[in-house]
């Protein structure tokens, strides 16, 4: 076994320097857009305007400023990286809304929408984020979910897809090796290095078992993909997951 961990760190690492993968940049795929229209729809500014929204894994801050700029009343953006927080604070002030915004690490107040991108498939205990997410949310209230690629999307490994279905093919112990290379955070599972393997058939079963219920869920194919996208294949032809939760007491 070792050899074949050795040997597929080596494959790995060869093919990463060919540079193959196509992954999109997230900075490139969303210029002159607003990633959250794009993932969530154009009337998601119907649910801020004049609502108190909680932006759950902020990042630098660029959706939790457009939030703001788009008339919600309050913004507080959550994120567990200070190095984020900083930057979302001076964006908001760059902006102009930083009366309107804030960012924290952690977050009990009330608040009327919970917004989250591209988060469901990092959180080590998806779980645990919805039970939280039900304590924040006022009576009334809604989550606007919105992730992908899952994990049997052709680049759902992220980094660890070099080329399509790359970390489906290798085995675990392989891609974190090879990520060992240029990371240095002593992640020793796929899990420790920040995917837990969210697929499309997990997500349906951690709302079936949460606080929530789907008022609206869609299943989106990648675009090349769709004349075979459907129940059998879509672990493997779909692009992202949206929905709107609501809660169910």
């Amino acid at each position: 076994m070792a050899v074949g961990v050795r040997l597929g760190a080596s494959i790995l690492n060869a093919v990463a320097r060919l540079n193959i993968s196509g992954f999109p940049d997230e900075a490139v795929a969303y210029v002159g857009r607003s990633k959250t229209e794009v993932l969530l729809g154009p009337h998601v500014w119907d649910y801020v305007i004049g609502r108190t929204v909680l932006d759950f894994g902020c990042g630098p801050g660029v959706e939790a400023v457009e939030i703001a700029e788009h008339g919600a009343c309050r913004v507080v953006g959550v994120d567990l990286r200070k190095k984020w927080l900083r930057m979302a604070a001076a964006r908001a002030e760059a902006a102009g809304v930083s009366d309107r915004c804030t960012f924290a690490k952690t977050w009990a107040g009330p608040v009327d929408v919970i917004i989250c991108l591209d988060c469901f498939e990092h959180f080590a205990d998806p779980e645990a984020v919805l039970r939280q997410m039900r304590l924040l949310l006022k009576p009334g209230g809604r989550v606007l979910v919105s992730f992908g690629p899952p994990w049997k999307h052709p680049l759902g490994g992220h980094v660890y897809s070099i080329f399509p279905f790359s970390h489906l093919i290798f085995p675990e112990a392989a891609l974190v090796r090879w990520r060992s290379t240029f990371k240095i955070d002593g992640a020793r599972t796929i899990l420790e290095s920040g995917l837990n393997k969210m697929t499309v058939k997990r997500f349906e079963r951690l709302i079936g078992e949460s606080p929530f219920r789907a008022e609206q869920l869609e299943i989106v194919p990648i675009r090349k993909l769709r004349p075979i996208a459907n129940r059998l294949t879509r672990e493997f032809t779909t692009s992202i997951v949206r929905c709107h939760l609501v809660a169910t007491d």
